[in-house]
């Protein structure tokens, strides 16, 4: 079985990742790799963010590696947060992030929205993207206890539920994670 590292320690990515694979391959996280190095995410768009990850591990490692950026994008604020999901209210506090985004968007009857992701895969040496993309709406409140980050109020098109209230095998027939990571596999089967 071929071994990739995965350049995260978000737990949650790494299930999700790891369900998706479903065992055609090994993923090493960080930790498990032994590399606690902690890598910034300094630029302006998901593609640089995810490339600067996996060109930080495959400098460090030499070995075959990937990494993703996700940002949720709502038509109303322009596209924020954006890349800047993770910090959007200025900490890492998913709470603070969700009621700043609550906040930007009372009264605006815009909901629409969509989770994108951009993996990063070095191997051998080269550089490939993958992007996936889940179209949605944000609601007003928070429904559901299951996912992370902003889960709680991401409704996909197509369901009536947020991603909060699937369990994961019913948020993988929307996930823009597992879209791009559907688009790294076909790759990696077919090269």
């Amino acid at each position: 079985m071929e071994r990739l590292i995965f350049a995260t320690n978000n737990q949650h990515k790494v299930d999700e990742i790891r369900a998706v694979l479903a065992g055609k391959w090994e993923i090493q996280t960080l930790k498990e790799a032994g590399i606690e190095k902690d890598i910034l995410e300094p630029h302006d768009s998901l593609e640089a963010n995810a490339q600067e990850k996996s060109r930080t591990i495959f400098e460090l490692t030499g070995m075959n590696c990937f990494s993703e950026d996700t940002g949720l994008e709502v038509e109303a604020l322009h596209g924020e947060p954006g890349v800047r999901s993770a910090r959007y209210a200025g900490t890492r506090s998913v709470q603070d992030n969700i009621r700043k985004l609550l906040d930007q968007l009372k009264g605006e009857t815009n909901r629409k929205a969509r989770f994108r992701t951009v993996i990063s895969l070095i191997l051998e040496g080269r550089e490939y993207q993958f992007e996936g993309i889940c179209n949605g709406i944000i609601i007003d409140h928070q429904k559901g206890d299951a996912g992370f980050g902003y889960d709680p109020v991401f409704v996909p098109d197509g369901d009536t539920r947020t991603f909060a209230e699937m369990n994961m095998t019913e948020k993988n027939l929307f996930s823009h994670r597992k879209k791009a990571m559907e688009k790294l596999i076909s790759f990696l089967e077919h090269r």
